[in-house]
């Protein structure tokens, strides 16, 4: 606010200004004002005449600096391969083989369901017991050949297909599959 009233005042103080008696008067009513033509105004130049020019000094460039060498990222802790060791109740393969079991599972179970009508304890009966051990063992060998030369599952997590995501959902099917179980044995029919 000062600035503003500082700068009307040096506006109305200059005498290069004048206000004219029949001006309009703007929105802040503030007369408008009209510069007069000064004819005989001259600019000059400030700039320095040319100097003899003075021997220039070296300049030293500053001491360079060296790059601090980046730390190199510590390699990943090397995963025990011991067989006690993947297969502990903590361990990395149990619950991911039993998880990945229970997904395959749960998605058979259903399609069967729906294709041929047979629940899930008659596809067990009915010759289901060989697809079940030959499904089971691929799909542990699979699982374990890559646990036992080193390989962690979270090295190989990315984005979206996490370990994580892949353990929550090899959970699900679990609940899943013993749901489907119960629900078809109190309903005594097929779920669908």
């Amino acid at each position: 606010m000062a600035a503003s009233s500082y700068a009307m005042q040096s506006i109305l103080a200059n005498p290069l200004i004048r206000i004219s008696s029949g001006s309009r008067v703007n929105q802040f009513g503030v007369p408008a004002l009209h510069m007069r033509r000064n004819v005989g105004l001259r600019v000059r130049s400030m700039a320095k005449e040319e100097q003899p020019s003075e021997p220039a000094i070296p300049v030293t460039p500053p001491p360079s600096v060296e790059p601090k060498p980046q730390p190199v990222s510590a390699p990943s802790p090397k995963v025990s391969t011991k067989f006690s060791d993947v297969l502990a109740f903590s361990g990395p393969a149990p619950e991911r083989i039993n998880g990945r079991l229970a997904m395959i599972g749960f998605v058979a179970a259903m399609a069967v369901e729906v294709a041929i009508g047979q629940g899930v304890l008659e596809q067990i009966s009915n010759g289901g017991i060989p697809w079940f051990l030959g499904t089971s063992v691929v799909l542990t060998l699979a699982s374990l050949i890559p646990l036992f030369q080193g390989v962690s599952v979270e090295s190989k997590s990315k984005g979206f297909m996490s370990s994580d995501a892949e353990l929550w959902n090899g959970r699900f099917a679990m609940l899943g599959l013993i749901a489907l179980a119960f629900t078809e044995y109190v309903k005594g029919s097929t779920l669908v």
